[in-house]
């Protein structure tokens, strides 16, 4: 392949993850911010899967099979418990603006200077070996393509600095780090390009892995049943499709317990989990989506691992590491090759950005800053900028740890496998829980456990992992000697370190065990300081506290505002010290005069905010030299912590009370519309009835006068002015017995008797009695009714007043030159229906619930008033209702109305047993 391919390659993909980033950026810039999309949470989640996912998984699994999925079932299963735990220290870093798990530690444990310089220590030397391996696959990735080689031969590519192509990656990812790392001195605030660039990336190590991977088992072979078939047939692979369990189901626990311990407590899970988490409830996302990530990741590993064994047979000098990359090379498909090396390139600087940010945060906040803030010439040296120093500071750092694992990767890992370096520091890391665990649950753990139990855990790990990995490069040759350290201890698998496991779980087992034992026995015999029990009542019930996390600080001494103010100068400059300054007045409602005493609130809310600058445990102690601060007893901190909890708990009663009153007036504001409405309904009622009553009174008391005074009327007048009179008559009887069936209704006074009918023949008894008036009309009625052996139990002489008033209003309202109604009954599931549509004008949306109610007049008054009491549709609706139905209208507004009303349906059996 040609050379300045490969060069031109990785520059442009370079190019374009800057590209990426200052996308994500831009976006943040235009109130559009993508860290807010819980799916990019999720993905920058996937920092998790490096290239010893690309890479070393695929050559775990040639070497050992199954058992490479330890490193994922373990975040996997225990997910729930992740989540739980995340979601407590995303609270806690919030409120206490923490950025690191050094912060986290040292502000656990009365934010000690000591322990925050020692976990910071610990993370440097757990780490550099593992980015150091993410270095040697981009190496050794390129090589191979460089050389359109199979074997891998890293080690001799670093022999001239300036001729490694590692050396320049190296120094490119440090300039990008602190481009997109360092853009703010306060390390709490989000890196929006940065995230985006790791997500971006965990979707293209993703997709590159998963079409190598198609293309290997369904090109290369013919699908999954082929290659197992053909390592069916090789007793050298039939093992590796089961999981080994000759260390015991302990080894397999641990392996699972370590992969768990290593997503929470890596440095670069930190901080995309918890620094970077904009919004708590975006863990609800990943809990799923970031476990399926690494299922799908892994799909083809084992197919891979298969393919290689069976291509490379005999071919010693191709390690299983390579597999993924050697296969193209070797069939000559370049493109894929390429794809495949931007992948792995993928996986490896993601993972090697984020560490870098946190070990840099780390060194700056916890080794460096504390010995400067305190440091006069450092202060005369920068003056009113000292931001600006410790930024460099921190830039530095990036470069220093880089430059570290660049050394490393020289000296060492160019000599070992990348799963075997991944595991020692996976170790190391887990060292962490004991004091973080303990931490967020456990009120009496204190600094002496926390430090005792750090300090005896790394050393077991240094002795047990570190040493016999030096002494393999050769550096040290007395170190291991017949497979036992210093000739004691034994190394082997099935028996290393005494415990019938290999080494890396029995050395998690005793210095996991010693650690905790440690925590536990040191923070039971010793007592806390005072700083120590406030931060840890805060920290365990943490969301107790939040909404007045204000309250809970301690603070006892003399400080002026003016002294406040001129020390958040020196570090952010006067503009942003007086906006932080306002928005405190702000939120406490109150103004701040310079020569007035501070309280412990301000200082409390400055700490916080210079730990976000500096870290916590540099923060409490320039707080501590700068202003003249008083001892305080455990006691007193007790005594504030506990006015806090009885604040939080009258805040909560009195917005209980609030919500009360608040659900008490809502309820009186619709009674009262309620009132109003019925009070509206009775005018319109009494208006409607007396004006309903009143039109056929009259026409009865004319004719009646007619006939009164006029003794000359033939006889054929006579008889049409009594028949208009009876009519009339007739009328004021519908109208007030309708009124009183709406008393009856309302009063609940109704009372039918019921009986079982069928449904069908209701309705032909009801389209009789109107027959008459639809062909008088020149009408065409549609008449559809279902067959069914099932029964209503109903009062006849009532569903018929029903149908004779929704087909009277069909009737009437159809089109008046051709006119169509539609009757048609169906049973769905327990209840018939029944439908009355006609091909009128139509009802409006906004009247379809109101002309069921007494009288209801349309809004608009312009529309025509329908004829009739306006008391029919309502009438309907109770006396379905009392036979358990429900009625409604269905209508566009334009053309057509369909009236449907339901009624459950009688089987049988039913009726036999009534």
């Amino acid at each position: 392949m040609n050379n300045w391919v490969i060069i031109l390659v990785s520059i442009g993909y370079l190019i374009l993850l800057f590209l990426v980033a200052y996308f994500g950026e831009y976006r943040a810039k235009a109130g559009k911010s993508l860290l807010k999309n819980p799916y990019i949470y999720a993905l920058s989640l996937a920092v998790y899967c490096t290239a010893w996912t690309y890479y070393g998984s695929v050559g775990n699994a040639a070497e050992s099979g199954l058992n490479f999925l330890a490193t994922y079932i373990g975040p996997t299963l225990l997910a729930p418990i992740w989540w739980f735990i995340f979601k407590k220290i995303i609270r806690i870093s919030k409120i206490y603006k923490i950025t690191t798990i050094a912060d986290l530690i040292s502000t656990r444990y009365g934010k000690s200077v000591s322990l925050g310089s020692l976990v910071a220590i610990f993370c440097v030397l757990g780490i550099i070996p593992y980015i150091s391996i993410q270095l040697k696959a981009i190496s050794s990735s390129f090589q191979m393509l460089y050389d359109s080689s199979l074997v891998s031969n890293s080690a001799g590519i670093s022999s001239f600095i300036f001729n490694d192509y590692t050396f320049y990656i190296t120094i490119v990812l440090a300039f990008f780090t602190i481009v997109f790392g360092t853009r703010n001195i306060d390390a709490t605030v989000k890196q929006e390009g940065m995230v985006t660039a790791i997500a971006f990336e965990s979707l293209l190590k993703l997709v590159a892995f998963l079409i190598i991977g198609f293309f290997i088992t369904f090109f290369v072979f013919d699908g999954f049943a082929d290659i197992f078939s053909v390592a069916a047939e090789d007793s050298s692979l039939k093992k590796l499709t089961t999981l080994d369990f000759s260390g015991g189901y302990s080894e397999w626990f641990w392996l699972n317990m370590l992969s768990m311990m290593a997503f929470m407590f890596l440095p670069r899970q930190f901080h995309v989990s918890i620094k970077e988490n904009t919004n708590e409830k975006h863990l609800d996302k990943a809990i799923w989506l970031f476990p399926l990530y690494m299922l799908v990741i892994n799909i083809f590993v084992i197919p891979i691992a298969f393919a290689g064994k069976i291509l490379f047979s005999g071919q010693e000098a191709v390690l299983a590491d390579t597999y993924v990359l050697a296969i193209p090379i070797l069939l000559s498909h370049e493109f894929l090759a390429i794809l495949v090396y931007l992948g792995g390139f993928a996986a490896g600087t993601s993972m090697v950005i984020v560490s870098t940010i946190a070990l840099s945060i780390m060194i700056s906040n916890n080794l460096i800053f504390p010995y400067l803030v305190g440091n006069s010439r450092f202060i005369r040296l920068f003056k009113n900028n000292i931001g600006r120093g410790l930024l460099n500071v921190r830039r530095a750092s990036i470069l220093l740890v880089l430059l570290l694992s660049y050394g490393y990767y020289s000296l060492i890992s160019v000599r070992f496998s990348i799963v075997s370096v991944g595991l020692i520091s996976f170790v190391a890391v887990a060292q962490f829980a004991p004091s973080i665990i303990g931490g967020v649950f456990w009120k009496e753990g204190n600094k002496k456990g926390a430090i005792s139990g750090l300090v005896a855990g790394f050393i077991v790990w240094f002795f047990f992992l570190v040493l016999p990995t030096l002494d393999q490069t050769g550096i040290f040759d007395f170190i291991v000697q017949n497979e036992r350290l210093f000739n004691i201890i034994p190394l082997s698998d099935a028996q290393a370190f005494g415990l019938p496991m290999s080494k890396i779980p029995a050395a998690l087992f005793w210095s996991l065990f010693i650690n905790t034992a440690l925590y536990i026995f040191m923070s039971l015999r010793f007592t806390q300081s005072s700083k120590e029990r406030n931060h840890a009542e805060v920290f365990v019930d943490v969301f107790s506290y939040a909404k007045e996390f204000e309250n809970t600080m301690v603070w006892k001494g003399t400080a002026y505002v003016k002294d406040i103010k001129d020390l958040l100068i020196k570090f952010i400059g006067y503009r942003q010290a007086d906006k932080i300054l306002k928005e405190y007045e702000l939120r406490q409602s109150l103004q701040l005069d310079p020569d007035n005493l501070a309280d412990a609130k301000l200082v409390g809310s400055v700490e916080r905010t210079l730990a976000g600058l500096i870290g916590s445990s540099s923060a409490r102690l320039l707080l501590s030299s700068t202003l003249k601060e008083e001892e305080i007893s455990t006691k007193e901190v007790l005594e504030i912590l506990r006015e806090t909890q009885q604040i939080v708990i009258v805040n909560k009663q009195l917005k209980e009370k609030s919500e009360a009153l608040e659900r008490v007036s809502r309820k009186l504001f619709n009674t009262n519309e309620k009132l109003l409405k019925m009070d509206h309904i009775k005018d319109e009622f009494i208006s409607t009835i007396t004006h309903e009553m009143r039109t056929p009174i009259t026409s009865i008391r004319a004719f009646s006068e007619i006939l009164y005074d006029n003794d000359d009327i033939s006889v054929n007048e006579k008889q049409e002015f009594l028949e208009t009179i009876i009519k009339e008559t007739e009328r004021m009887d519908r109208l007030i017995s309708q009124v009183l069936d709406i008393e009856k209704f309302n009063t609940g006074k109704q009372n039918f008797h019921l009986e079982y009918l069928t449904l069908n023949e209701v309705i032909q008894e009801a389209v009789s009695t109107v027959q008459t008036l639809i062909d008088q009309k020149e009408i065409t009625l549609r008449i559809n009714l279902e067959q069914s052996s099932e029964f209503v139990y109903v009062n006849k002489d009532r569903l018929i007043q029903v149908l004779l008033n929704l087909i009277s209003n069909a009737i009437k309202f159809c089109d008046q030159t051709e006119g169509e109604i539609l009757i048609n009954s169906k049973k769905v599931e327990s209840n018939f229906i029944v439908e009355v549509i006609d091909n009128g004008q139509g009802i409006p949306d906004e009247i379809k619930e109101s002309i069921f109610d007494v009288f209801y007049q349309a809004p608009d008054q312009t529309r025509k008033k329908p004829k009739g009491s306006g008391l029919g549709l309502s009438i309907c609706k109770k006396i379905i209702e009392y036979h358990q139905g429900d009625i409604w209208v269905e209508s566009d507004g334009e053309q057509g109305s369909k009236f449907i009303f339901t009624l459950p349906a009688k089987v049988m059996e039913s009726i036999n047993e009534n």
